[in-house]
């Protein structure tokens, strides 16, 4: 065959072409109606850049044009993946041609190409026009600075999926993509890069300094998007939001003096988790505890007047400047007749703090006395409380100590550590230092010691917005897949603290509110900061109230504070559905939205919070079902990071293996809130499933090749309407095709029930089952018989059967293999256009019981043959003699029909092989030179040993391995049988040798009654 011409072409991969100049012939027609859509009418010559960040030329032409240059060309011509050539035989219709896949799919060539023009011919977007109830998804929003990663991968994925089959089951499908602003990872981002530069966020001013984070996400924000387009994401891309977006600003301020309206926001002092790099505050979700060595400090508190002194054990010494007290338990003999007495605070210069009774105090830890920080521990800050203790803040927002630390002022928190420690030696209050693992709080973005501060802030009142959260789920409004985490769910809205929703940084949803002050002067005097404030959606609306309220003339400041990132998140469901325009028609349309995917590790963070705020702000929670998925772990279960070089990249993964085979290990390896353990050989084994299906679809292909039946022929046309679903189409076929049309309308029952209830892993793996084994392992060898065979009719129905499971196994496919399946099925007759666009298949194909179990005999007669084969170690390609006898008169008429089919997959001698219909007894099996293996009551096979193998070179090659094993045994035996190794050798090597003794013994003895058994024979 002469080399097929290239068309290096972005935006279609397929030339639909005729030799034949009338363009309304029925085979141009046909033609057209197929491919058309993976044509263009006109591209100007330029270059474009593909979403998969590769540039490749566009070549100026038309479908006309490719017709000519078609007709001038002798050779096949290749575009994409699929190589078109001219039929000439006369029994197709003139101007039709052949369609031949070439040896492999090519992830790379492929997947840019499809990708680019699905979303081009707009398939990503809602079908207004379709009917039934909307599904919607909301995105969950990646970082804006985010680059892909397995956790990305796992919900682009599983929420592809189940858009992707939605649209097939023709419900308005709407996939709600955007990014979130991500405040304080952002920040870094851009202050890093500033730093880089030689100069700081503080010296440009904010105003410049958020104008160089905008120009930063202009330039990189859209990176992460680019990358989720590789997986296949099948979101409707032109209505992707932006947390910072017009739309979403005005949804956050609507929502912020919502709340304020409702006496649910407040100003106040409380103590926050900050983080002294960031120079904000993080919320307790932000925290990451991780287990560190550290140093448990013992010292000696001095008692006031007295000579006595109270052990104190501590892992933070600096924090004693900030003691404000010391507690025992009331109940602790020890230190009873302390209580109401004062303790001097060591290197306070005499500063004085009581000692108080609690039963907080566990009288069993450390020195059953401990020293109170109210500024600086949440514990001691609610004892505090309780006790009306001072609150003393030793430290500034850096870090660095304040003028209450006396002369560790302007000391860096870690520094006075040691120099606090060495002084407290030094004036002999110290007793000992013991190493201490202990549990660190640690910024989840920063990754720098968190220090507890009192600091005022603004917060938001959250026990009246759980509760109605709370009775969604108890009310099966919502539901949590899985279940077991609504009992989690259920604890954190039951114990809920209020959110503090300030953030001490320049990126983000900057608060609503705005200080009142009578005269520039006073503002600039006070900072910026006031008693009095308006809370307001926008500056002229601060400015009438504020007029309204306090007269003319008074000067306002806003806010100098953002909104924590995670409120704009929380409205995300809603708000980008046009919130708050109550008649928008996205959110008139697809609100409440169906499914909420992503990962049980933000469950806090963010579900809980889109349910409170959705309820709160439109009366209905904003999905009927949460769908938590797991974490991608490494193979050996770790988690994944730089640290450990364990990391898998999704990209890399997926230009090694292709974006299909990455999606079906992550669909199918495990189930709803379980961890995945990610291993590259299950990708390689999902890689080599999709490499099944393509060369299935070029076994059908090739069989239509054989029969010279091509696009735009009748008998093209004929395949393309090929429908098996009622029973009356199967009355008349033969067995084989009964079986495989009911199974795989079995198969679509049970997918579709796995999808509804979104058991994707399960629907994934029925794919597998009935594709691998059925289809490929059993139908296709079948079919051979047929097409091969010398029966134009069986050969026409095969076809015919065939090209209808296929159609239907690459709609089961698409939404787990968007790219494999929508290529083959460009290749393949059918009537409905795009693959993403065609209907799901029919769940009422009529399933042909007796068919199946019939079948199921047929499998098993050759399975029989087979094992038998394999046990007696037959030739591979020696045909053997086989008598079946079958009690059933049903089965003998199916298996004289399928006699062929049946010599072919048992390797049979199909002139020898007898196939009868009678009762087989014990008293009939005198021959002892034949093997009978008894396949089901009713159904026995007879091998004659003549010719099947020589009873006598089987004994000797079985007496050969008999002999190594008992050597190896005796071995093995001898050291078992010496004391000395038994009692000094390591327990588990003396068990590896037991367990190692016992295999080869179990192993002698089947060889043994195999040699007894192949003597007999001889």
């Amino acid at each position: 065959m002469v080399a097929p011409i290239r068309c290096n072409t972005l935006v279609y991969s397929f030339i639909a072409s005729a030799f034949h100049s009338n363009k309304t012939s029925k085979g141009f027609r046909a033609m057209r109606q197929i491919n058309a859509r993976r044509s263009m009418a006109s591209v100007s010559k330029t270059h474009v850049w593909s979403s998969f960040g590769r540039r490749r030329p566009v070549l100026p032409a038309t479908f006309d044009g490719h017709l000519a240059a078609l007709r001038k060309s002798p050779h096949p011509v290749k575009c994409g993946s699929c190589v078109v050539r001219a039929v000439s035989s006369s029994s197709s219709a003139e101007g039709a041609v052949q369609v031949e896949l070439p040896k492999n799919f090519d992830p790379m060539e492929s997947e840019q190409r499809l990708y680019d023009w699905w979303e081009a011919h707009g398939y990503f977007r809602p079908n207004e026009e379709a009917v039934g109830e909307p599904f919607t998804i909301s995105m969950p929003p990646p970082n804006v600075t985010g680059k892909l990663h397995m956790g990305h991968a796992m919900f682009v994925t599983l929420q592809d999926i189940m858009v992707r089959y939605q649209r097939m089951r023709g419900r308005p499908t709407f996939w709600v993509p955007g990014t979130d602003h991500a405040g304080i990872a952002t920040q870094m981002v851009v202050e890093r890069m500033l730093s880089e530069q030689g100069t700081s966020r503080r010296e440009m001013g904010r105003e410049a300094f958020e104008e160089k984070v905008w120009e930063w996400k202009n330039q990189y924000g859209g990176y992460i998007t680019q990358q989720l387009r590789r997986l296949g994401a099948s979101c409707d891309w032109s209505k992707e939001r932006f947390t910072l977006d017009d739309g979403l600003c005005d949804a956050v301020a609507e929502a912020f003096v919502n709340l304020h309206e409702k006496g649910l926001v407040y100003k106040g002092s409380y103590l926050v988790n900050w983080a002294p790099g960031l120079q904000t505050a993080v919320s307790d979700l932000e925290v990451e505890y991780s287990e560190e060595n550290g140093t448990l400090y013992y010292f000696k508190y001095p008692i006031d007047g007295s000579d006595e002194t109270v052990p104190i054990a501590t892992t933070r010494p600096e924090t004693i400047l900030g003691d404000t007290a010391l507690a025992v338990h009331p109940e602790d003999a020890r230190f009873a007749h302390l209580i109401g007495k004062r303790a001097v605070v060591p290197l306070s210069g005499g500063r004085t703090i009581p000692i108080i009774a609690d039963t907080y105090v566990d009288m069993e830890f450390g020195t059953g006395a401990l020293k109170i920080t109210p500024g600086h521990d949440i514990n001691d800050y609610e004892l505090g409380k309780r006790h009306d203790l001072e609150i003393i803040n030793i430290m500034n927002n850096d870090g660095t100590l304040n003028a209450a630390a006396g002369k560790y002022e302007n000391m860096d928190r870690f520094e006075v550590r040691k120099a606090f420690w060495k002084d407290l030696k030094a004036e002999g209050l110290t007793e000992k230092e013991e190493p201490h693992v202990q549990r660190v709080p640690r910024s989840q973005r920063g990754g720098e010691v968190v220090e507890p501060l009192v600091r005022e802030q603004w917060f938001v009142k959250m026990e009246g917005l759980a509760k109605p959260a709370l009775k969604a789920v108890e009310t099966g409004e919502t539901k949590i897949i899985p279940e077991r985490f609504e009992k989690i769910y259920r604890m954190w809205l039951e114990d809920i603290k209020d959110w503090c929703v300030s953030r001490q940084l320049w990126w983000g949803h900057r608060i609503p509110v705005w200080y009142v002050f009578d005269s520039e002067e006073s503002a600039e005097a006070s900072q910026g900061i006031s008693d009095r404030y308006i809370v307001a959606r926008n500056e002229s609306d601060a400015k009438a109230k504020a007029v309204q309220e306090y007269g003319d003339g008074v000067v306002l400041r806003q806010e100098v504070d953002v909104l924590d990132t995670w409120f704009s998140s929380a409205l995300w469901p809603f708000s980008t559905l046009g919130w708050p325009d109550e008649a928008s028609h996205d959110l008139m349309k697809y609100y409440p939205t169906s499914v909420m995917e992503t990962g049980h590790d933000i469950l806090f963070f963010w579900v809980a919070r889109m349910m409170m705020m959705g309820i709160e702000f439109t009366g209905k929670a904003p999905f009927h079902t949460i769908y938590l998925h797991g974490l991608v772990r490494d193979e050996k279960g770790r988690k994944m990071s730089k640290s450990l070089g364990n990391v898998v990249d999704p990209v890399e993964t997926i230009e090694k293996y292709g974006a299909d085979a990455l999606r079906y290990t992550l669909a199918t390896g495990t189930s709803p809130g379980q961890d995945l353990n990610l291993s590259l050989d299950r990708v390689n084994g999902s890689r080599n499933f999709t490499n099944k299906i393509w060369n299935v679809a070029k076994f059908v292909l090739f069989a239509l090749e054989q029969a010279n039946i091509g696009v735009g022929s009748q008998e093209w046309t004929d395949l393309s309407h090929a429908s098996f679903e009622t029973e009356q189409c199967l009355q008349g076929m033969d067995l084989p095709e009964r079986w495989i049309i009911s199974r795989m309308h079995e198969t679509v029952i049970q997918s579709t029930k796995a999808h509804e209830k979104l058991d994707l892993g399960e629907a994934g793996r029925i794919l597998y089952e009935f594709i691998w084994s059925d289809f490929a392992d059993w139908y296709v060898e079948t079919a051979k018989s047929r097409l091969y065979g010398v029966d134009p009719a069986a050969a026409n129905t095969a076809r015919q059967v065939l090209v209808y499971i296929l159609q239907n196994i690459l709609k089961m496919t698409h939404p787990y293999m968007p790219f494999i399946s929508e290529e083959i099925w460009s290749a393949i007759p059918q009537n409905e256009g795009a693959l993403i666009a065609s209907s799901w298949p029919s769940t009422q194909g009529y399933i042909d019981s007796e068919a199946l179990d019939s079948f199921s005999a047929f499998q098993s007669t050759i399975r029989s043959v087979r094992n038998a084969r394999a046990e007696y170690e037959v030739e591979p390609g020696k045909k053997i003699e086989a008598s079946i006898v079958t009690s059933s008169p049903e089965l003998c008429t199916y298996f004289t029909q399928e006699k062929k089919s049946l010599a072919l997959l048992a390797k049979l001698d199909s002139d020898k092989l007898i196939i009868a219909e009678g009762v087989v007894t014990k008293e009939s099996h005198t021959d002892s030179k034949q093997i009978e293996l008894v396949v089901k009551e009713g159904l026995e096979i007879i091998l004659p040993l003549a010719g099947l193998f020589d009873p006598a070179k089987e004994v000797d090659r079985l007496q050969k391995q008999a002999d190594k094993i008992s050597k190896e045994l005796e071995g093995l035996e001898k050291r078992l049988s010496n004391k000395s190794f038994v009692d000094k050798a390591p327990e588990h090597v003396v068990a590896d040798v037991q367990a190692s003794a016992k295999e080869l013994s179990d192993q002698l003895a089947v060889i043994n009654e195999k040699i007894e058994n192949f003597r007999n024979l001889s």
